[in-house]
């Protein structure tokens, strides 16, 4: 894991350096929805407060970071980007409920590496109500094995490893879910499954099988 971990760093200097020759920061994307758009499941109070509040400061930190030139502190450059990247992925996973399809190749291919559909769910349910703190929950291709895994990443920036690609990630903070939901995380997971843009997910799944 530490050597997954030293290099993920390694990925982030050379992408940092060339954003800085070019004079390129950090931008917060449009989200893809109104922040109504996700209710009754996320309140539009609680994506607001995530939104403008919680992501946008990892965007402005890094940038910080970068303007100063504080290449030395990788921790806490990474910390800040890695929260920037998988909140744009988060965003992206999600859809207005009515609006919601779960494709019959998705489930296909979930039925396959899973044994069913409900048995993918259960797990990624089990594996959520395991992270402790600040952790996200994540479905991933390995393009080596070429197999979906379910994995967990501590903050925002350890456990990951370059050669997985994020299909689906949940953000299990507690600025994702406190105003809804309180101290229930089961519930934020189990509401989370009606938002979920599983044709976004499939896209992912397209490019990399």
């Amino acid at each position: 894991m530490q050597g997954s971990i030293i290099f993920y760093k390694q990925i982030i200097k050379l992408f940092v350096l060339k954003g800085i020759m070019q004079n390129n920061f950090y931008t917060l994307e449009k989200l893809p929805y109104n922040y109504s758009d996700l209710e009754p499941f996320i309140s539009k109070e609680q994506l607001t407060i995530h939104y403008e509040k919680h992501h946008s400061s990892y965007v402005n930190n890094a940038n910080e970071i970068l303007k100063k030139g504080q290449f030395g502190d990788s921790k806490k450059l990474s910390f800040n980007i890695g929260g920037h990247k998988l909140h744009s992925l988060f965003w992206k996973n999600m859809i207005s409920p009515q609006k919601q399809k779960i494709p019959d190749e998705i489930i296909k291919i979930l039925e396959n590496e899973f044994s069913s559909f409900e048995k993918f769910k259960e797990e990624f349910l089990n594996l959520a109500l395991l992270t402790e703190g600040s952790s996200w929950v994540a479905l991933v291709f390995d393009k080596d094995i070429k197999k979906l895994l379910l994995m967990q990443i501590e903050k925002h920036n350890l456990n990951i490893y370059p050669e997985f690609n994020i299909l689906l990630v949940l953000d299990l903070w507690e600025h994702a879910y406190y105003i809804d939901y309180k101290n229930e995380k089961k519930k934020f997971v189990e509401a989370f499954f009606n938002v979920i843009n599983f044709e976004e997910v499939l896209k992912r799944y397209k490019k990399l099988a």
